[in-house]
């Protein structure tokens, strides 16, 4: 008997689990409308638009550069004899950097100085011969005249006298000649002292004492070292066509530097090229871009300005004795800010899509297409027969969609600028209207004006 009431017992238990579990499903199914009520929207996230200060941004890529570097080349070839800097050395304006080994060009010195008095020494010949011509042609000008001589005589002095001046000119000239090539060769020595041409860092240094170097006046020669200015450094950056319309100069930037990755510098555009570097010209990869010189305005590179060498204490907070050192060729990214909008109203970027108005069909032609003849049917075969020939009209216009009701409301909108994660709406929404935000393949393809909506904001969402 005990036996019995324990397994009815059972039996009832089993059935009371199975009742509860079937009425939360079917509470559930009920709340989530697959059972009872009336079907349920299409699920999207929402947004506030609000007002929003915007600031546009062109970023670029590029390479850390001094603003002034000069490439010291030689004028003169030769040995170098004397190499007075090292890398890293701060130089000031006519400090010596290099001595190329002088004896062939003092040589030629020697040569021309000899070959200059030579001139001169004819020069004096010259004279003398001019000085006996002319006393001769004197001579037998009288005598002519009494007509003791034949004019034969007489022209062949006036001859001679004649060629002595011009001899005397020649050999003036080949002085003045003698003299530029004496001075030539005197710079040329000169040229052997190679002096800073300005105060700056010797950076690049690319020769060692004992080493030749080609100098030509006419070409470059050989690249020894270069003196920059490393207290003022700039970032050049390649910015593409779509963007460079919207850079102009003296536009803030803000630049990070992969060497600190957790600090940001600022800087300000001082120069836009005007000619393109393109890259894959003709093919489907080309690729049009412009230099831009963005110069780092923050204080950089401060032990290296030429002040004498002092021991550096290590500060208690080191992050507010910061200086940069910046060096050339560090990688770094900048974010040019052109364009700023204060208080406008601005929705997320991702809110604002693209729909073909020329897709939409007016409710007069709704209502006619219900009452369709048979001769309208047999057109409508006819021209879709033709739709390959036919050029569709399109017609896209930038819309939101704004949740009215429970119900997508597509709201036709003008944009203005953007930053990285807003875009401004300078006409068609207010500040304050909930907007769809997502998802993006709702907003992209699915989703169309009229259609019920349920929202399903995450709570970062709807705080945001």
């Amino acid at each position: 008997m005990a036996n019995k009431k324990s397994s009815s017992k059972k039996t009832l238990f089993w059935i009371g689990g199975i009742i509860i579990v079937l009425l939360i499903a079917g509470a559930g199914l009920k709340a989530t409308g697959v059972i009872g009520g009336e079907p349920q929207g299409t699920n999207v996230e929402t947004a506030k638009a609000k007002l929003k200060t915007i600031t546009q941004v062109v970023s670029a890529s590029g390479k850390i550069q001094p603003e002034v570097e000069v490439i010291i080349r030689p004028d003169v070839s030769g040995e170098i004899i004397n190499l007075a800097v090292k890398e890293g050395d701060f130089v000031r304006k006519g400090d010596l950097l290099v001595r190329i080994k002088p004896d062939i060009y003092q040589a030629q010195i020697d040569n021309l100085n000899a070959a200059l008095l030579t001139q001169k020494a004819r020069l004096e010949q010259t004279r003398a011969s001019l000085i006996q011509a002319e006393a001769a042609h004197t001579r037998d000008k009288e005598l002519f005249e009494k007509k003791v001589i034949s004019e034969m005589d007489y022209i062949q002095t006036k001859s001679n006298w004649d060629s002595q001046k011009a001899s005397l000119k020649a050999a003036e000239y080949q002085i003045q000649s003698a003299e530029a090539q004496l001075r030539q060769a005197q710079e040329e020595l000169e040229q052997t002292v190679i002096r800073a041409p300005q105060d700056g860092t010797v950076t690049g240094l690319a020769i060692e004492e004992g080493e030749r170097v080609l100098g030509n006046s006419q070409m470059a020669g050989t690249e020894m070292m270069r003196v920059s200015l490393l207290d003022r450094m700039e970032v050049l950056v390649e910015v593409n066509e779509n963007d460079i319309v919207n850079v102009s100069l003296t536009d803030t930037t803000r630049i990070e530097v992969d060497a600190y990755p957790e600090r940001r510098f600022n800087g300000i555009v001082t120069e836009i090229a005007n000619s393109a570097q393109i890259t894959g010209a003709g093919s489907n990869e080309q690729v049009t871009n412009y230099q831009v010189k963005v110069r780092i305005v923050t204080p950089h590179n401060l032990g290296l300005s030429g002040g004498e060498l002092v021991q550096n204490q290590t500060p208690e907070n080191p992050g507010k004795a910061f200086v940069p050192n910046f060096k050339p060729g560090m990688s770094a990214t900048v974010d040019i800010e052109t364009q700023t909008a204060i208080n406008v109203v601005s929705v997320p970027i991702q809110a604002v899509t693209v729909r073909d108005f020329a897709q939409d069909k007016p409710k007069e032609e709704e209502e006619s297409s219900n009452e369709e003849t048979e001769a309208d049917v047999q057109l409508a075969s006819a021209q879709d027969t033709n739709d390959d020939l036919v050029i569709k009209r399109e017609d896209f216009r930038k819309v939101v969609f704004k949740v009215v009701d429970g119900q997508a409301v597509r709201v036709e909108v003008e944009t203005g600028i953007s930053d990285n994660t807003h875009m401004q709406i300078t006409n068609g929404l207010e500040a304050g209207d909930e907007i769809v935000i997502g998802s993006y393949r709702t907003l992209s393809r699915n989703l169309n004006d009229g259609d019920k909506v349920t929202v399903t904001n995450s709570t970062e969402t709807s705080s945001d």
